[in-house]
């Protein structure tokens, strides 16, 4: 059995005790999640729409923290315009219990 759920601007697929990093969620380690937006479920038979309007997916955090560093770095040639700056996403990995289609 399986889910698409979306969060963060982003869909991830899940099954049952996966460990998936997300965009940084407001929930301590340790704290339950509810995740409400639910694009489908499948178990057995794929269902979207008004078929899983009130399912939910379960989750427990597992940690907060910071991606590796991405490197930005802009240039134009014969003007002697460099510009490097770096950046750190936050995220939140999550661990997924329950899904409730």
């Amino acid at each position: 059995m399986y889910a698409i759920i979306a969060t963060g601007g982003k869909q991830y697929k899940v099954s049952e005790g996966d460990l998936i990093k997300v965009e940084k969620l407001t929930a301590a380690e340790g704290d339950t999640v509810t995740f409400d937006d639910v694009i489908a479920v499948s178990d057995g038979s794929l269902k979207v729409g008004k078929d899983v309007s009130g399912a939910k997916v379960n989750a427990t955090v597992v940690a907060q923290g910071r991606d590796r560093k991405v490197v930005v770095y802009k240039y134009k040639p014969k003007s002697g315009y460099h510009k490097k700056n770096g950046h750190r996403q936050y995220f939140t990995q999550v661990k997924i219990d329950s899904i409730n289609a």
